[in-house]
């Protein structure tokens, strides 16, 4: 085992990969759904009450209320006049990660969105990565970071603070988001060392640590590549298959079946270990992998999770309790495809071991090929505006 200053001289994620941005904060729960259609529902609700109706619905709090005036999300053709006033069409929902490995729909509009980060929905496009780094549940099992393709809203199931870090600084997969002359230094230990490859070796190998998500390196070549390798794969499942092209499945041809139809209402949810059976209420899912129920982020686990946010009970009379009036076939398909994504990750998560290890270069390494400390403009977001971006009011904003 590594003592204390091994450890310590572990590089952080903060140091190699050094912009990053906080959680996002919605502010309101009825912004973000399972389904598009919902969201949809809730707008016009919201947009057919008036006065002090559509102030309660719209649940204030300190950062927004239906006075408040805002600049448009990047990227998203949304008004910027107060809410108060607004009478027009929902806008498009967008796909966000709320929470890990659950892709949910997002009202993309900045009035109705405490901390939205816009600096990241001006680097979000199909050329990029998000690290979501989870922070640390002493004890907890658990992956320390997370990658996903979706803006992601970074929270830890278990309340605990994380960061979101791109992969690039700039769209269109320009300026990696690493620290500068890192690039340089793990080419020449390890040879290929792009960023899709540097990332999948943060999967592979990062640790949590009081201080932060650790990144040792290898001595090695081998090694890194190894690990790199296993990195990807695991990516890819937590990507959808988005790197092959291919939908994750498990292996030997099995495959998660719904084996008795679920309820309209589901209220519970129940894993039998002997039989790999799924119970969603009456209905059942099998074969679920004991690795796919036994799945944790932040020690909460994630099936668990995922099922609750469907079917919490919401106040009636809000906007959360507009929703569907039975379980939708789509959900039923996402919650097969998550078992699947569950079980490939659980079912190899200790072939990471190996390149948890470390006994590489390590932050004096770092420091004496001066890739530490960070300057501080790597810290920080690159200027990416080439066109201007609407602010309050239809008034046009210079970023």
């Amino acid at each position: 085992m590594r003592g204390v200053t091994d450890v310590d001289d572990t590089p952080l994620l903060d140091e190699l990969m050094p912009w990053s941005v906080a959680p996002l904060r919605f502010g309101r729960a009825w912004v973000v759904a399972p389904d598009a259609r919902t969201l949809r529902g809730r707008w016009d609700r919201l947009v057919a009450a008036e006065g002090g109706e559509r102030e309660a619905l719209f649940r204030p709090s300190r950062a927004r209320t239906t006075g408040t005036a805002v600049a448009a999300l990047p990227g998203q053709r949304t008004g910027t006049g107060r809410f108060a006033r607004e009478s027009g069409p929902c806008p498009a929902p967008v796909r966000v990660l709320a929470g890990p490995f659950d892709e949910q729909w997002l009202l993309p509009d900045h009035r109705l969105i405490d901390t939205a980060r816009p600096e990241l929905w001006r680097v979000a496009d199909d050329s990029q990565l998000f690290a979501v780094e989870q922070g640390q549940v002493p004890g907890a099992a658990g992956p320390a970071l997370l990658v996903s393709g979706a803006l992601p809203e970074g929270r830890s199931p278990a309340g605990r603070p994380g960061r979101i870090r791109p992969l690039f600084r700039r769209p269109g997969g320009a300026e990696p988001n690493l620290a500068p002359g890192l690039a340089g230094f793990l080419r020449e230990r390890y040879g290929e060392a792009d960023p899709v490859r540097w990332l999948a070796w943060t999967v592979a190998a990062a640790v949590p640590s009081p201080a932060g998500c650790r990144v040792p390196l290898p001595a090695d070549p081998a090694v890194w590549a190894a690990g790199v390798a296993l990195g990807r794969e695991l990516m890819d499942v937590q990507l959808r298959g988005a790197l092959t092209g291919t939908r994750p499945r498990l292996p030997g041809g099995r495959r998660p079946y719904v084996r008795a139809a679920l309820p309209p209402r589901p209220e519970s949810l129940a894993y039998d270990s002997e039989g790999e059976v799924l119970s969603v209420g009456e209905g059942r899912v099998s074969p679920v992998p004991e690795a796919a129920w036994e799945y944790r982020v932040g020690g909460v686990r994630v099936l668990e999770q995922w099922f609750a946010r469907r079917t919490a009970p919401a106040e009636p009379g809000t906007l959360e309790a507009i929703g569907p009036t039975a379980w939708p076939q789509e959900w039923t398909s996402e919650l097969l495809d998550l078992v699947t994504v569950l079980a490939l990750l659980g079912a190899r998560e200790a072939e990471r071991a190996p390149f948890t290890a470390g006994g590489g270069p390590g932050r004096a390494a770092l420091r004496a090929a001066g890739v530490l400390p960070v300057p501080d403009p790597a810290r920080r977001p690159a200027s990416v505006l080439d066109h201007q971006e609407e602010g309050p009011e239809g008034q046009f904003t210079l970023v």
